[in-house]
């Protein structure tokens, strides 16, 4: 086993690569005033932004689900690492060879981490995979390539490679690399025989590497080419600890920068469909790997697109019965979207590899351009099953569609949409339709949801439903309604920010000068890591490190990460709050003596009358001189 990694290359990894490139590789960060960032929370689904980066302190905290830490744990998070996976992982990134305490100055492999080692056998992988495409051998796929009008460029640009139709020539390239033939199974590159030996899980096909958001190779996408192939048309890499196919998009490595910089993204069904929009000029073209577009799917576009108004997602489909379905089944998921969703229905059946090599370029810009509102489409199928030649026809379809309109976000979509929807079903008065839609709307916000789309228009108001809970406040035993404790938080994010502002006062204060309970553990953390004055360019990671537990730690982030509530961060502000922590505390300390002096009565010793009595005077001086200097006094 490789020994415990160098503390001084851990502090070179932190340092070395910032924050917010690492978070932007997985969501879009926008200004968030103060010089943090925001965006959508990658741990926890919301619609508005709670998640924020601060890149001068290499720090995170979502103010939804509490989750924060530096970039090394964030990288924990997400991708389910251990400490040194993510460690190795941010190492090779930035070019810093790690020095192991036992064991010199490489790791073994057998103590690099599960995930690092099988993605790093489908980077090798996908390596062997693009030389076997030139080779002889591949004269097949390349040809497939070739009437789907993808040269040596595009195969290139998308890491497209081949499989040797042998039983077992990536296991053994793979095997020479030093991957063990339990990774190998494990990763789903190989698997087991009947003879009990790996062999290769692709033989003789067309290999598309499938890339997590990240960018790194997590599995593979494999076409048959060769008809004494018995194997389905498309073979997928099953499911792997790395590779979860309701969680990959292929092409969105790819295809993220532009989706976020556009707010928009094309969804299409096939790896030649995306490589042809992006050919074309589509490069926000995406698709699923092997199954259908779902929840998970739309929780990392939506960390692209953000909360964006204009933002869009756009579904390609065939015009067939087939493709029909499946653009119902995407609107079911509409409003799990921060989007507007449209539909682009490709004409004669072709998909938009089909459509390039007939019409070119021009015609697949041209079809994501000519889409049509997804909600549209659906209500042209659903007054397509009704007989509008009677009323009852009519009404049925009205029923039927009316929740649908009243689930558009856009209030003067919905109005304008109401009007269409009457004229699609010939009723005249179109008022009545708009006010039927309107109500169900209603219904819906009191019910606080949207309207149920597969329900038809119900004709009885039912009681509105209780009103959710209220949100929990920020922190464990913490109410920021309380001033005082409103006051102690400020102070905190000052200390922790802004140590300079507040030191070397702070210092001074006791941990009993805070009356949150959570606070003080912060202010301990503090003293521990040396105090505010010892605000150094690690200052922050020591408090972390010295904060008691979990849950401290994440308050100590969310304080370093949480902007402070003044338009003017200067002396003046930092010593108002210096002054109204230690006055309330003077004060408690002033009502607890008079207090005492009222239980002792008059029968008391007069040496100690008199001690409680000093202390009362010098307390009462001391606080009737913070009021008259403030921060001067302390």
């Amino acid at each position: 086993m490789a020994g415990r990694i160098n503390d001084d290359d851990v502090k070179a990894v932190r340092d070395a690569v910032p924050i917010d490139a690492v978070v932007s590789e997985y969501l879009q960060l926008r200004n968030a005033g103060g010089g943090n960032l925001k965006g959508l929370c990658p741990f926890h689904d919301e619609k508005s932004p709670s998640f924020q980066v601060s890149p001068s302190k290499g720090l995170y905290h979502c103010f939804g689900c509490q989750a924060g830490g530096d970039t090394l744990d964030f990288i924990m998070k997400i991708d389910h690492l251990s400490f040194s996976e993510a460690v190795e992982r941010l190492a090779g990134q930035a070019g810093i060879t790690l020095r192991y305490e036992e064991g010199g100055y490489t790791a073994g492999t057998s103590g690099r981490g599960e995930r690092i080692r099988l993605v790093e056998a489908h980077k090798a992988a996908a390596q062997f995979y693009v030389d076997q495409l030139g080779g002889a051998e591949a004269e097949i796929a390349r040809r497939f390539l070739a009437e789907r009008g993808f040269d040596q460029a595009a195969a290139g640009h998308f890491g497209v490679g081949y499989s040797p139709a042998g039983w077992d020539h990536l296991t053994r390239f793979l095997r020479g690399r030093g991957f063990s033939d339990k990774e190998l199974i494990l990763s789903g590159l190989a698997q087991d025989s009947r003879s009990g030996k790996p062999i290769d899980r692709f033989r003789g096909r067309l290999m598309w590497p499938i890339r997590d958001i990240s960018g790194e190779v997590v599995g593979f996408g494999a076409r048959k080419l060769r008809e004494d192939d018995n194997g389905p048309k498309y073979l997928n890499t099953p499911e792997t600890p790395i590779y979860k196919k309701s969680q990959v998009l292929y092409g969105i490595d790819l295809a993220k920068k532009e989706i976020a910089r556009t707010s928009r993204a094309v969804v299409v069904e096939g790896y030649t469909d995306v490589m042809a929009c992006h050919l074309a000029g589509v490069t926000t073209a995406i698709a699923t790997c092997g199954t259908a577009f779902g929840g998970e799917h739309i929780k990392i576009l939506r960390r692209l697109l953000m909360d964006n108004a204009t933002a869009e997602v756009i579904f390609t489909f065939d015009g067939d019965a087939a493709g029909q379905k499946a653009a119902l089944r995407a609107f079911e998921d509409d409003q799990k979207f921060a989007a507007e969703t449209s539909i682009a229905i490709t004409p004669g059946g072709m998909d938009p590899c089909d459509l390039r090599l007939a019409q070119g370029d021009a015609a697949v810009s041209g079809l994501v351009e000519s889409r049509t509102p997804l909600f549209e489409f659906a209500l042209r199928h659903i007054v397509s099953r009704h007989n509008l030649e009677n009323p009852a026809g009519r009404a049925a379809a009205l029923d039927e569609a009316a929740p649908v309109v009243a689930g558009i976000k856009n209030i003067a979509i919905q109005h304008e949409s109401a009007v269409q929807l009457a004229g699609m079903l010939g009723i005249r008065d179109e008022q009545f339709v708009v006010k039927r839609v309107a109500q169900q709307a209603r219904w819906a916000r009191e019910r606080g949801q949207q309207p149920d789309r597969r329900q038809p228009a119900r004709r009885q108001e039912q009681a509105p439903a209780a009103a959710p809970a209220a949100v929990r406040p920020s922190g464990p035993a913490l109410n920021l309604r309380s001033p005082a404790h409103r006051t102690e938080r400020e102070l905190l994010k000052l200390a922790l920010q802004r140590p300079a502002l507040v030191s070397p006062a702070f210092d001074a204060y006791g941990a009993d000068e805070f009356t949150a309970p959570p606070y003080a553990e912060v202010r301990r953390a503090i003293q521990d890591a040396g105090g505010a004055a010892q605000g150094t360019e690690d200052y922050l990671a020591r408090v972390r490190e010295a904060a008691p537990n979990d849950t401290v730690r994440a308050l100590v982030t969310e304080l370093a990460v949480e902007a402070i509530h003044a338009k003017t961060v200067d002396e003046v502000y930092a010593g108002v709050q210096l002054v109204q922590v230690r006055l309330r505390a003077v004060d408690r300390r002033v009502h607890e003596i008079q207090g005492q002096l009222a239980r002792l009565g008059p029968q008391a010793p007069p040496e100690q009358h008199a001690a409680i009595q000093q202390e009362l005077w010098v307390l009462q001086q001391y606080g009737q001189r913070l009021r008259n200097r403030g921060a001067e006094g302390l």
